[in-house]
């Protein structure tokens, strides 16, 4: 990877940025140049990484704000803490998330709730708290993250695949009432990507070969891919750009995987 500056005098806040995809995705927002603000409610795992951020900058560029992302007072205080220590918001990545597998009939509704109020909530209260401070500005832009299961149905999964269509919609609706301020609204959809959310207990490598070869690229993502879609949705590169879903998902959604 070779950092180029495309985010330079950005300020950018990634929640769920103490490990795999929001972790990637607030380096690399860093060695591009912005000021990134991590939140997450993994203290160890949030000041280990922007200690590791800063060394690597030389300089103060990234700060942890331990953050419930599906509190409304939480986001509050985030937002205003981030002006407070870097200035107005430019790019805000909704990352957090949570999987459950549970078949549906055995689905509760305190389960149920909790996945659609981190996963779909969560970029809710993001979106109403920054867009604000993005439109003061002049525009901004906010990158959502769904899943292939926002775009089909899949075993065991009824409150995750709810909550990825939901911030597919959620994601459309946004860029529609915030373009006119200036404001790009877009989605990246994930597929397998080697991350601790995604581990299957007791896999070995053999599994996931087994699991995802028949698939066009044959293999499991690595957070930095999906980082680097990010990166585009977040720079200037993408400024006609809203509204809309970019995969990095390996051809997950390109049709039926190849018999293994």
């Amino acid at each position: 990877m070779t950092a180029t500056g495309r985010l330079a005098g950005k300020v950018a806040v990634v929640t769920g940025g103490a490990r795999g995809i929001g972790e990637a995705t607030a380096r690399r927002f860093a060695a591009e140049g912005a000021r990134v603000v991590v939140a997450d409610l993994r203290d160890e795992l949030g000041d280990a990484v922007v200690a590791s951020i800063n060394a690597d900058a030389g300089d103060a560029v990234a700060e942890f704000v331990p953050t419930d992302v599906t509190a409304d007072d939480a986001w509050r205080t985030l937002v205003e803490t981030t002006v407070d220590r870097f200035g107005p918001v430019d790019v805000l990545c909704n990352i957090a998330g949570i999987i459950r597998v549970v078949p549906l009939l055995e689905t509760d509704l305190d389960l149920f709730r909790t996945v659609l109020e981190t996963n779909l909530v969560s970029a809710f209260l993001g979106i109403r708290h920054v867009a604000p401070v993005m439109a003061e500005r002049g525009g901004g832009s906010i990158v959502n993250v769904s899943s292939p299961q926002g775009l089909e149905g899949r075993e065991g999964m009824a409150a995750y695949t709810a909550s990825k269509f939901g911030v597919r919609g959620l994601t459309r609706t946004a860029a529609i009432e915030l373009g006119p301020a200036g404001i790009r609204v877009n989605c990246v959809v994930p597929g397998p990507i080697r991350t601790a959310m995604t581990t299957r207990k007791g896999w070995t490598d053999a599994d996931y070969d087994a699991a995802y070869g028949g698939y066009p690229l044959g293999r499991r993502g690595e957070p930095e891919e999906v980082a680097a879609v990010a990166l585009f949705l977040a720079s200037d590169e993408s400024s006609f750009c809203t509204g809309a879903d970019y995969a990095a998902d390996g051809g997950v959604l390109a049709g039926k995987p190849r018999p293994t």
